[in-house]
């Protein structure tokens, strides 16, 4: 809101002017934490706030006159700003006159010439005091020192300005007194009032009985602001009844009008011609000059009219963009409607020159929103993402509503912080995995992998494992998982035979607060290896003794003896299983099929064939490299089953005529004779 305060003028530093905290209800304990400062156009600081209270108090003493000149109301505007929220409260101060000045005159002294053959009733207009104050303290009256011949009187000009008027109440005599000296007091309407007075020194003549007069007391002309030098403003014109030199007029500014308004003008002395002179460099709308009409003669005579000069604007200032606070970076879950910055926005052209309008592109998530007179609050309007866009070059584009118009355009960066409204995301929902049994201890498994677009610790993802139970066994006891990278590690050698697959699920966490997480199911299937060979089921052996099958005696040919059955662990080709004769005490006599182990008769049985038999089965998977197992088989040829088995530690078969044994004996006796059959030759040869 805004809050209005007055105070006279050359109030002494420290005095207090309110509390600012209770007059805007504001806690006062809250204006250090939220940043108050106050904001203000003009170059000195005439206000403080206590951080601690809230009280307001004067810092510097201020001087209405030199602060606004001769404004009828002076007025200082301040901002307060707070942060945290951001508000903003418009501080309007109105500074009052006191009688600080006194009437003063232009010049030290004024000169008067008065012709001695004037009558009573001549008039001469007097100069006016100038007193910096205003209102009641301003100039009120004039009193001019006792005199015979002279009296005062106060004459109204067409604009309703007063203005002192020296009237002559009785002839003058010059040769009984040439020079009259008086005193004009000119008094203001402060309590106690304040005067200035300056000598006006008459002077009587014999010459020069008229003084110029204006066709109008005041003029008025309207020029723009912009108009080069040498542009004719008006022309002034008076006129004197008097013949010759006392008759011709010259025309200049009066001493009353101030410097800078006589630099700015220039008048012809004798076409009463004002001009403009330079640049029309002014705040004010409407300037105020008096125009002084005076004759050549001896003693010349003059007088004046009041020239009021418009100045009329032309749209020669763009608007200003001011930021006067600006939140960035901004999370990016402000809400829509959250204040960005406070933009201060001023055209000081007056009027419609003077107006702006301010927009935004209508592409971007923020919108201007009019907050106090000439400031624009900068809000989103709708919900930010920073994965999509991190940062806004955000153009305010400022434009008056002059002709024709000027635009004027300011950039603000404001940049989105991330907060952590993204969990980690896998790439698929599952993933399946294959490994080999017979693993080693920490061999490498998988590695999950997940992404997480925030930034910094709230996209920072570490990975773990889900409890749960493989085999009957916590998960832990079979794998690890790398926190920062995801990879997966086996614990224990994995079985085929005990564990063919299992499942689990891997979590990604990021380090945000909250933390989001996401999890991913990963099946593991166990690869077979050939490291089982085929057991034989049947048939079987005890204590080492050989399985014996009976065989009827004169059995037929393709007889089913037996079938081998085995079986493999493993799995795939690594259990394909195939059979095949290692060894057979008479390999025409049987046959053994490959794929289904049974052993069967190749002939039917004869009376000569021998009654024991002795088969050795290989059993081999396909595996790489196969694995194999063997069982040796005793096959007995009879019609009934003997109560008690023979042995079939050897073959049952006639021992062969040449076997190892009888190899070496024979060799050993032919050494023998070898060598009896040398010494008998030996022993001939010596006797001979």
């Amino acid at each position: 809101g805004q809050i209005v305060y007055s105070i006279a003028e050359e109030t002494e530093r420290g005095a207090s002017v309110g509390n600012i905290a209770k007059d805007l209800g504001i806690d006062a304990a809250t204006l250090s934490a939220r940043k108050f400062r106050m904001i203000t156009g003009s170059s000195k600081q005439y206000f403080n706030i206590n951080a601690s209270t809230g009280a307001l108090s004067v810092n510097e003493p201020i001087d209405r006159e030199q602060l606004c000149e001769l404004k009828s109301v002076c007025l200082l505007n301040y901002e307060l700003v707070l942060e945290n929220p951001l508000e903003l409260y418009r501080m309007e101060f109105k500074v009052l006159d006191i009688n600080d000045n006194s009437p003063s005159f232009p010049l030290s002294e004024y000169h008067i010439s008065v012709p001695e053959f004037l009558s009573p009733g001549a008039r001469f207009t007097l100069p006016n005091a100038q007193d910096l104050d205003e209102g009641a303290n301003s100039v009120q009256n004039y009193t001019l020192s006792p005199d015979e011949h002279f009296h005062l009187e106060m004459q109204v000009r067409g604009d309703g300005s007063k203005y002192p008027e020296l009237v002559l109440k009785k002839a003058l005599d010059r040769e009984q007194q040439a020079t009259h000296r008086l005193v004009l007091t000119a008094k203001d309407g402060g309590n106690p009032p304040k005067s200035g007075d300056v000598p006006v020194i008459v002077t009587v003549l014999d010459t020069n009985d008229n003084a110029p007069e204006f066709e109008h007391s005041v003029y008025r002309a309207s020029i723009l602001e912009n108009s080069p030098s040498g542009t004719l403003v008006i022309q002034v014109h008076a006129t004197d009844l008097d013949e010759g030199p006392n008759g011709e007029i010259r025309y200049s500014f009066s001493n009353t009008t101030s410097a800078d308004l006589q630099r700015m003008f220039l008048i012809h002395p004798r076409t009463g011609e004002v001009t403009v002179n330079g640049v029309l460099a002014v705040q004010r709308p409407l300037l105020e000059m008096l125009i002084e009409a005076r004759d050549n003669g001896a003693f010349g005579m003059s007088s004046t009219a009041k020239l009021l000069v418009e100045i009329t604007d032309v749209n020669n200032h763009g608007p200003e963009i001011t930021i006067t606070s600006l939140s960035s970076p901004i999370p990016e879950d402000a809400v829509p409607g959250t204040v960005i910055a406070l933009l201060s926005i001023l055209d000081k052209d007056p009027g419609e020159n003077g107006k702006v309008t301010c927009q935004i592109p209508n592409s971007l998530p923020f919108q201007l929103k009019p907050s106090l007179q000439n400031y624009y609050s900068l809000v989103t309007s709708e919900g930010l993402d920073r994965e999509l866009i991190s940062e806004y070059n955000i153009t305010i584009t400022a434009t008056d509503l002059g002709s024709p118009p000027i635009t004027t355009q300011k950039t603000v960066w404001v940049q989105i912080s991330d907060v952590n409204d993204n969990p980690p995301v896998f790439s698929a929902d599952t993933f399946d995995v294959f490994v080999e049994e017979n693993n080693p201890l920490g061999a490498f498994i998988y590695q999950v992998s997940a992404s997480d677009p925030d930034i910094g610790e709230n996209g920072r993802v570490s990975y773990m494992l889900r409890n749960s139970t493989v085999a009957g066994s916590a998960l832990t006891s079979f794998l690890s998982v790398n926190l920062a990278n995801g990879s997966i590690y086996a614990k224990r050698a994995f079985d085929f035979e005990q564990l063919r697959s299992f499942h689990f699920q891997v979590e990604a966490k990021d380090n945000g607060s909250p933390a989001l997480s996401a999890a991913v199911t990963v099946n593991v299937y166990i690869s077979d290896q050939n490291d089982n060979a085929p057991a034989i089921l049947y048939p079987t052996s005890q204590n080492g003794s050989v399985a014996v099958e009976v065989v009827p005696r004169l059995a037929d040919e393709d007889y089913l003896v037996t079938k081998v059955v085995a079986d493999d662990e493993d799995n795939a080709q690594n259990a394909w299983l195939s059979y095949h004769l290692a060894h057979a005490s008479d390999s025409t006599l049987f046959q053994l099929s490959p794929h289904t182990g049974e052993l069967r008769t190749t002939r039917s049985m004869r009376s000569t064939d021998f009654l024991k038999h002795k088969v050795v089965v290989v059993v081999r998977d396909h595996g790489d490299p196969p694995l194999s197992s063997t069982v040796t088989v005793g096959i007995l040829l009879a019609d009934t089953l003997p109560q008690a088995l023979p042995d079939f530690d050897d073959s049952g078969e006639p021992p062969p005529l040449l076997n190892a044994t009888n190899i070496y004996l024979i060799i050993s006796l032919a050494c023998l004779s070898f060598i009896f059959a040398a010494f008998l030759l030996f022993l001939a040869a010596a006797r001979l």
